[in-house]
């Protein structure tokens, strides 16, 4: 098995797509397409199920891209690590939640760039679950997440920690009548919605009208234009609650604060650029 087609089969498998992998990888479709084909000949068995959607992993595409994230990520590592200087440089990939990049992260990043111009830094959002997966998956170097962190190959440390808050319009003047209010959130796997839906449900409210936004943004305009109430750092809204467009309550003390963590792969190769940035990481508590 060539690593070239590996890293083929791990395009497609992650695109769903011959097309998108192909335009991903710089390829002819024709020649991706082949490729699949003989890695398919040569372990004897369907790698993807072919329908008019797309392509989808069957159970044997399933174990094989198991392996393939492994030795894929492995062969990255190894580039880094013959290739690593003393002074950082080279990619550096990090996650984040939207909030911890609207509002924690601009200046660290700023600062670190001005120090190191060598790194190509780059940072990718999304919820605290799939930056982990993603984390684990060696498609980013470290991400910032906003729970606790026990997966056993992931290491981490606190970094910040946040005060949360109901949000709401400023005509809205108790928790009672927020909570009958729409609820704005992000999707599914985001930690702030996880604490709002658990502490909702014990105060008995068990259907209580669900709205999803894509973006931290939309959620603060929705909340000042009075569309619903939501759950968020108190941090984030600063700027809107001094202006008066936005009222924050307080919520109890056992919920109340909540840690943003770094996570890395435990077996990563720590690059100069990736040493030199948790370098600049703050360090909060661990009580």
């Amino acid at each position: 098995m060539e690593s070239a087609d590996l890293r083929v089969f791990h395009m497609v498998a992650r695109e769903g797509s011959i097309t998108k992998a192909a335009l991903k990888l710089g390829y002819v479709q024709s020649n991706v397409t082949a490729r699949i084909r003989n890695l398919e000949s040569e372990l004897g068995t369907a790698l993807f199920l072919r329908h008019n959607r797309g392509m989808t992993l069957s159970s044997s595409g399933k174990t094989l891209l198991a392996y393939a994230d492994k030795i894929i990520g492995l062969l990255e590592e190894a580039t880094q690590a013959l290739t690593s200087t003393d002074e950082p440089n080279g990619p550096l990939t990090i996650g984040s939640t939207q909030t911890a990049a609207a509002v924690r992260l601009p200046t660290l990043l700023a600062d670190y760039y001005g120090q190191h111009p060598k790194v190509q830094l780059s940072l990718t959002t999304g919820h605290s679950q799939a930056l982990m997966d993603k984390v684990l998956q060696y498609e980013l170097d470290g991400a910032f997440i906003g729970c606790e962190c026990e997966h056993p190959d992931l290491s981490s440390f606190a970094v910040f920690n946040e005060e949360l808050v109901i949000v709401s319009h400023i005509s809205v003047r108790s928790i009672e009548e927020a909570f009958a209010k729409p609820i704005l959130v992000y999707s599914m796997g985001c930690s702030y919605r996880a604490v709002l839906e658990k502490w909702l449900q014990a105060s008995g409210l068990t259907n209580p009208t669900i709205m999803e936004f894509g973006t931290l943004e939309a959620i603060v305009g929705g909340v000042s234009a009075g569309l619903g109430i939501s759950l968020m750092p108190k941090i984030v809204v600063v700027r809107q609650e001094a202006e008066g467009a936005i009222r924050t309550h307080a919520i109890p003390e056992t919920i109340k604060y909540m840690k943003t963590e770094f996570i890395t792969r435990k077996d990563s190769f720590v690059s100069s650029a990736l040493h030199a940035f948790i370098e600049k990481l703050p360090r909060v508590s661990s009580e």
